[in-house]
């Protein structure tokens, strides 16, 4: 999606000081889509019903969205994000319903492991349609799931793919995105 040098470019926590100006010119230098607004953001916020985790809202501060149709791996701008079964309800279907031998929840110790121990095959199945779209990367969506929550108010963030047997999940948006910029897959 984007090389190791525009790291500091695209990280969610960066331009946190810079004013819409500043952050404007940075992504006409860069090739960034402009960033949201607050104003932009709370009325989105509205239409999902829900406030948005916040290192995925300050990504939006900086750039609304990222990539475009012709990528393999893009993230969404504000106006395009929505909860997956009103944009694809055939992948949350799919990916929701219980597989043969699997119980339908996994439990808490094979759930939260991330990182490189991690197996992406205990996926929370019953979590899928209440997740949130917000791109697409290597054949697979990226995913916001409110259902787990840390007590910073961030969502933990997905990388479901068919070629996966669940899905790569991340403690935030945040650290999904520095996974994926650190070449991580």
């Amino acid at each position: 999606m984007s090389t190791r040098n525009e790291r500091s470019e695209l990280s969610p926590a960066s331009h946190q000081v810079a004013g819409d100006a500043d952050r404007s010119a940075l992504n006409a230098d860069s090739g960034l889509p402009p960033p949201a607004t607050e104003a932009e953001i709370a009325r989105h916020e509205a239409r999902l019903g829900t406030e948005l985790p916040p290192s995925y809202r300050r990504f939006l501060l900086s750039s609304n969205g990222l990539g475009n149709d012709e990528e393999d791996s893009r993230l969404l701008g504000i106006e395009e994000v929505g909860w997956l079964r009103d944009i694809d309800p055939s992948v949350a279907e799919s990916w929701s319903e219980p597989r043969s031998g699997d119980s339908w929840s996994v439990p808490d110790e094979l759930y939260f492991v991330y990182g490189p121990e991690q197996d992406p095959i205990h996926l929370r199945r019953e979590y899928v349609s209440d997740t949130l779209l917000i791109g697409y990367w290597d054949d697979g969506v990226v995913l916001l799931n409110p259902h787990v929550k840390t007590p910073e108010g961030e969502w933990e963030a997905w990388h479901l793919a068919p070629w996966l047997p669940g899905a790569t999940r991340y403690r935030s948006f945040q650290e999904l995105i520095e996974d994926r910029l650190g070449g991580r897959s």
